[in-house]
């Protein structure tokens, strides 16, 4: 019988003011509003019984925060591949405001002036996909939203630009895996999951796709 294969969960950091806003957040270093703090505390809730083998989180403290309210700071691993796309000349603005300046501006196609291209946060999500890969049980991540869709883009094998698919909320958990007990069958076990949700994490193969 073949060994279990781990199980990627992906956890969006609670809500700050700019997510409030809608702004671009990248390397500006927010802290959570109160109610990004009480989401993290509910994620923490909603992840108890599951079981990880290693721990990771973002330096940035949105993350980081979010990483430690839920209940997992004690053990988790700063890693740089997990921070947030640069935004370069777009930080803190607004998508609707950047498509002034450049009219059918796509993140996940264009990348930003001044910061990352598409192609620099693929690779930092196939680096720290492959050192999921590598691990012995089930991983769970604290990042942020744009480099959490480039690391569902990639884990499946698409290319950087399919990104821009895979939307999450704030404080929301998504499960990456296998299929068939096979590293070449990747596939997305569950997406964007509410800590307000009823569906389950712990077994993830009997939750609900949450359409609403």
């Amino acid at each position: 019988m073949p060994s279990e294969l781990p199980k990627l969960y992906l956890a969006r950091h609670g809500d700050t003011a700019w997510t409030d806003s809608h702004q671009h957040t990248g390397r500006t270093d927010l802290p959570l509003n109160e109610r990004g703090e009480e989401h993290a505390r509910q994620l923490g809730e909603r992840l108890r019984g599951v079981s990880f083998a290693r721990v990771f989180t973002s330096p940035l403290q949105r993350a980081a925060k979010t990483c430690e309210l839920a209940g997992f700071g004690a053990g988790a691993e700063i890693d740089r591949d997990l921070i947030e796309w640069d935004y370069g000349r777009f930080e803190g603005k607004l998508t609707s405001d950047v498509r002034k300046e450049q009219p059918g501006w796509e993140l996940y196609r264009d990348g930003c002036p001044g910061g990352e291209s598409p192609t620099d946060v693929a690779m930092r999500a196939d680096r720290f996909s492959a050192r999921v890969h590598g691990s012995a049980g089930n991983v769970l991540a604290f990042s942020s939203g744009h480099i959490i869709r480039m690391i569902a883009a990639r884990w499946l094998g698409l290319p950087p630009a399919a990104g821009r698919f895979f939307f999450c909320d704030p404080a929301t958990v998504g499960v990456l895996g296998f299929e068939h007990d096979s590293r070449d069958q990747p596939i997305i076990r569950l997406w964007n999951l509410a800590v307000s949700s009823d569906n389950c994490f712990s077994s993830p193969t009997t939750c609900r796709f949450p359409f609403a």
